[in-house]
């Protein structure tokens, strides 16, 4: 079992617990698996993205904004599927964790406060992915995927640092910062617990620290 990390990596603001070093030595005996499921989460968040831009045609800017993120997260797709055939591993299905739809269900279902929860949910998952991703560029023992993750953290971090424009387009901080702060607990509540089968690690299964222990 790959020790814990010594040295914690720098903490993203949007989230409201990091994640434990037991997700992390998961993670780093799984690679198998977190592999396949983070090219999901590429195509995932691409779909995400593009979801967005249909959802409000009329809206030129989010559209500037949000085709060019859809376009890295396939790019970044296609770099995880090229890794995954170079090693000989099928990119197939794989159970997904809970918490994407239990963000989702935490939308509201009314304008205009649905697309701020779109933007907040979005970014709370790219800010999960990137904390992640730099936890294993830091500490995983396969050099060719510390270069994988280490090579995607700037992209990963400019996504959602996005979602947080696109909300300050359109609305006060006043308004934004109690929503998002609602949502980063319900993303912890979302990564809570412990794991059943070590097989079902994935990018975004459970794993963070509680308040009363690092």
């Amino acid at each position: 079992m790959t020790a814990a990390p010594t040295k914690p990596v720098a903490s993203i603001r949007w989230l409201a617990a990091p994640s434990s070093s037991l997700w992390l030595e998961q993670a780093i005996s799984r690679p198998e698996e977190v592999l396949i499921d983070h090219a999901h989460c590429e195509r995932k968040a691409a779909g995400a993205a593009l979801q967005l831009m249909f959802r409000y045609p009329s809206s030129e800017s989010l559209a500037e904004a949000l085709s060019p993120l859809a376009q890295e997260e396939l790019e970044h797709f296609d770099r995880v599927l090229a890794l995954l055939q170079r090693r000989g591993i099928a990119l197939r299905p794989l159970p997904a964790p809970a918490y994407g739809s239990r963000l989702a269900g935490e939308i509201r279902r009314q304008e205009p406060l649905r697309q701020l929860d779109s933007f907040l949910v979005a970014g709370l998952i790219e800010a999960r992915s990137h904390e992640r991703m730099a936890l294993l560029a830091q500490h995983s023992p396969d050099p060719e995927l510390r270069e994988l993750y280490g090579d995607l953290l700037a992209s990963e971090a400019r996504h959602f640092g996005l979602y947080w424009l696109l909300c300050e387009q359109h609305w006060p901080r006043e308004v934004i910062v109690p929503r998002l702060e609602a949502l980063a607990a319900v993303e912890v509540e979302a990564l809570s617990g412990e794991l059943e089968r070590p097989e079902d690690v994935r990018m975004h299964s459970v794993g963070v620290q509680s308040s009363s222990k690092g």
